[in-house]
């Protein structure tokens, strides 16, 4: 027979995680199913996580574990391939044939940043290829960093980027883009590459940067609802989609009874610490609604 839990957490970082530990010490049956595969994985630390500034990503999410566990949550490694309705409750399936059974449902798997198609972006992805500077400005202050137009926030993003340093240089890549500070250079012309050079232009010309912000797709890890009809929305601005949610109200709770969302699943926005407490409002809601 397959064991039952109150309430089974799909994804274990910092929203997953705050949400197991609050359902824990509410004396609530908890599994967490984790794929290993975080977000922020090649980010060297946490950044603006009160209490846990510049802490290592893995370290975060071990001692979040840790800490669940000390209250009896438990936790299985595995992907997580359908979700479905069985009588009260759900049925989760895992990459490999096994299930868990749950009465409800908290998903917390975050998203994947598609980066545009540049060579070397992916290569440096984290390290000098960075998208927000609220995670990474400090750490590349008063560096020569170079904005690539791939998507409607080039301009914000390159004024935001002159917080932190005075040479910044936006690199057109073929968009239009709008009028923007004198503290930012604009560069025009196709980028073609990026290396520990700099930027490379489809003309020949290289400008010299250290560092490289892109604006990247953000596409929430959702799939998986699709046996529950539950469907991701587009995340508009000036009409263009810049990412995919789940959508929730302001608890979490979905338009599939039973089922809530915290995270970058739901607020793609979201920095760690807002994915954290979001779990935890998550958790307070569906432990009321158990009771009731």
């Amino acid at each position: 027979m397959t064991e039952q839990y109150d309430v089974i957490v799909i994804g274990g970082g910092a929203a997953g995680l705050s949400g197991a530990l609050a359902l824990a010490r509410a004396r609530r049956r908890v599994l967490v199913v984790d794929s290993g595969q975080p977000r922020n994985a090649p980010a060297a630390a946490v950044h603006s996580y009160l209490g846990r500034e510049n802490t290592p990503p893995g370290q975060l999410l071990e001692i979040g574990r840790a800490e669940a566990r000390g209250y009896g949550a438990q936790f299985a490694d595995g992907v997580v391939t359908n979700t479905r309705r069985e009588g009260d409750g759900f049925q989760v399936e895992l990459a490999g044939g096994t299930s868990r059974t749950a009465r409800r449902l908290l998903v917390t798997t975050g998203l994947t940043d598609e980066l545009p198609d540049i060579p070397g972006l992916a290569e440096g992805w984290g390290r000098r290829v960075l998208h927000c500077p609220y995670c990474h400005g400090w750490e590349v202050r008063d560096r020569p960093l170079g904005v690539i137009a791939t998507g409607v926030l080039a301009a914000h993003q390159a004024l935001l980027w002159t917080q932190w340093t005075d040479d910044v240089v936006l690199f057109t890549n073929h968009r239009e883009t709008q009028d923007i500070s004198p503290k930012v250079r604009v560069v025009e012309g196709e980028v073609v590459g990026v290396d520990d050079v700099g930027v490379h232009l489809r003309d020949g010309t290289v400008v010299a940067r250290e560092v490289v912000a892109v604006q990247t797709r953000m596409a929430a890890r959702a799939g998986f609802l699709d046996g529950l009809g539950l469907e991701t929305a587009g995340l508009e601005m000036h009409g263009e989609v810049i990412a995919t949610y789940v959508p929730a109200d302001p608890m979490g709770k979905t338009a599939v009874e039973g089922v809530w969302v915290a995270g970058n699943v739901a607020d793609p926005m979201a920095h760690a610490i807002v994915a954290a407490g979001a779990g935890l409002k998550a958790a307070a809601a569906i432990n009321m609604d158990l009771l009731e």
